[in-house]
């Protein structure tokens, strides 16, 4: 068990320097999505040979240039939508089992009572700490009773986001804690988040806003869904717009999946931490759901 963490933090640590130049590499992507460049192309133009190419992809995410490539193509996120109803639809809309519950195993979602909403955190701590992970550096909050936030501030100051989580929780008490939200963001990091015991989230919003993010609950790895298919799994089948607003509000990236949202026409959508990075939350989790091109 030594060994494979051991190797597990290793692999999170490797992943993190890589980051930087993923982005780099997702950026000129798009830039020039008609005409994607060769894989000599896309190497030189972030400074790497090809065979460098393939050993960062490979240090990353275990995937393939090519499946990267595919991952950022409209032709890919249409196919994936499409695979996803055919896997998901019935189930789901029965309220059967289906892929979603591997989900539920290992992340459950507390929202506060009408009650403490009003009181705006007064009486909770919430630990905080800075780190860097494979998709970049984020920012942590953890409870008592769970995770309440995880985002990615990117390039801002520490204390503007800092701001940011006192401002969702304006009572609370913030104790910096980078020793204890440090093992939480392992976890995360480590094997795609799977382990023996589930991550708990707290969130604070409205009752629209968490059901919408409990929908998000239900979309597996590997699997994509439009945001209509979200309001319609919320409860609000009309409220596209308002599902695509509360989507973007979510408060805990990653373990609330709300990267595995596209517009119905297969286009990426937006994401609040930027499209690059929403692009390779998505690459990083083909490691997990299939097998690399």
């Amino acid at each position: 068990m030594r060994d494979s963490a051991a190797q597990q933090s290793g692999e999170i640590k490797n992943s993190q320097g890589d980051y930087a130049l993923i982005e780099r590499a997702i950026d000129l992507l798009r830039s020039r999505a008609t005409s994607p460049p060769t894989l000599q192309e896309l190497a030189s133009q972030i400074g790497l040979s090809p065979s460098q190419l393939q050993k960062l992809f490979s240090r990353w995410a275990g995937i393939s240039p090519k499946r990267f490539l595919q991952v950022q193509s409209l032709s890919y996120g249409r196919s994936l939508l499409r695979r996803s109803m055919d896997v998901l639809g019935t189930s789901l809309d029965l309220g059967l089992s289906s892929p979603g519950r591997l989900h539920d195993l290992f992340v459950t979602l507390e929202a506060v009572s009408p009650g403490e909403f009003q009181r705006q955190g007064e009486g909770l701590e919430i630990r905080h700490g800075f780190h860097e992970t494979p998709l970049g550096r984020c920012l942590i909050g953890v409870t008592a009773r769970g995770i309440c936030s995880l985002e990615f501030p990117a390039d801002e100051p520490d204390l503007q986001a800092v701001q940011r989580l006192a401002k969702n929780w304006p009572k609370a008490r913030l104790v910096r804690s980078v020793g204890d939200t440090g093992l939480v963001i392992s976890r995360i990091f480590a094997n795609g988040a799977r382990g023996p015991t589930p991550f708990h989230l707290l969130v604070r919003g409205t009752n629209f806003q968490v059901q919408v993010w409990r929908a998000l609950l239900r979309i597996p790895a590997g699997h994509l869904v439009s945001y209509a298919r979200v309001a319609q799994w919320a409860g609000y089948p009309s409220a596209h717009r308002a599902t695509g607003t509360a989507v973007g509000q979510n408060p805990i990236s990653i373990l609330i999946p709300c990267h595995r949202v596209l517009r119905g026409d297969g286009h990426i959508g937006g994401y609040r931490w930027g499209v690059s990075r929403k692009l390779a939350c998505l690459a990083w989790e083909q490691r997990e759901s299939e097998t690399p091109a």
